[in-house]
C-alpha cells in the first residue's frame, strides 16, 4: 500500500467567528497551513480553491477535526485576551525562500504587545536594505494573526499596509495594547 495516498495531504478547514470577523483556519497533518481574513462565503470558496490547487487535495470542512481543535481553541483564547502566544505546529508549505525566512523570524522574534519596523525585520534576517521585500513577505503571509504580520509597522510611526485591511490591523494592535501613533 502506498503510504503517500490520499490521506497524506489531507486538508481540513473550519470558519471561526472572531472580533475581526470570520476567520478561515485550514490545517494539514503537519500543522496549521492557512488563516484567511473576512471569510465570507465567496472569500472562503476562493481560498479553498487556492488551497486545493496549491496542496493537491480538496479541503474538507471538519470543525471537529483533531487537526483543528487546538488551533481553534488558541485563536478563540487569543481574541478573548487569554492567550498571548500561539503554540501550534505550522505547515509552511504555502510559502518559501526569503518570505518564509522573514515570517519565521517574525513568528519567533516579535512577541505579543510589541511591534517591529519593516527595515528592522529585514536586518534581522541579514538583508538590511530589504524593507520593501519584507512588506511583500508580510502581504504573502499564509498564516496571519498566528504569524503576527500585524506587528510590522513603518519606522516613521505609520501603521503600514495589511492584507486584512487597516481596520483589522488596528483592531489586532489594540487587542495587544500597542496602537502605534499616529493612527493615520
Amino acid at each position: 500500500m502506498d503510504s503517500h495516498g490520499q490521506n497524506e495531504q489531507q486538508v481540513v478547514w473550519a470558519v471561526v467567528g472572531t472580533d475581526i470577523g470570520p476567520l478561515l483556519l485550514a490545517a494539514t497533518r503537519e500543522g496549521l497551513v492557512n488563516v484567511v481574513f473576512h471569510a465570507t462565503d465567496p472569500v472562503r470558496d476562493k481560498a479553498l480553491d487556492r488551497l486545493a490547487s496549491r496542496l493537491g487535495s480538496e479541503p474538507v470542512e471538519a470543525p471537529g477535526s483533531p487537526l483543528l481543535a487546538e488551533p481553534i481553541r488558541q485563536v478563540e483564547a487569543y481574541f478573548a485576551g487569554r492567550r498571548r502566544d500561539f503554540e501550534l505546529p505550522l505547515d509552511w508549505s504555502l510559502i518559501a525562500g526569503f518570505n518564509r525566512q522573514v515570517l519565521r523570524e517574525l513568528a519567533a522574534g516579535v512577541p505579543y504587545g510589541s511591534v517591529v519596523g519593516y527595515g528592522d525585520l529585514a536586518g534581522r534576517v541579514g538583508q538590511p536594505g530589504a524593507a520593501q521585500a519584507v512588506g511583500v513577505a508580510m502581504g504573502s503571509n499564509p498564516l496571519p494573526v498566528v504569524v503576527p504580520c500585524h506587528r510590522v509597522v513603518e519606522s516613521d510611526g505609520g501603521i503600514g499596509g495589511f492584507g486584512g485591511g487597516l481596520e483589522t490591523k488596528r483592531k489586532l494592535l489594540a487587542l495587544e495594547g500597542v496602537l502605534p501613533e499616529p493612527l493615520f
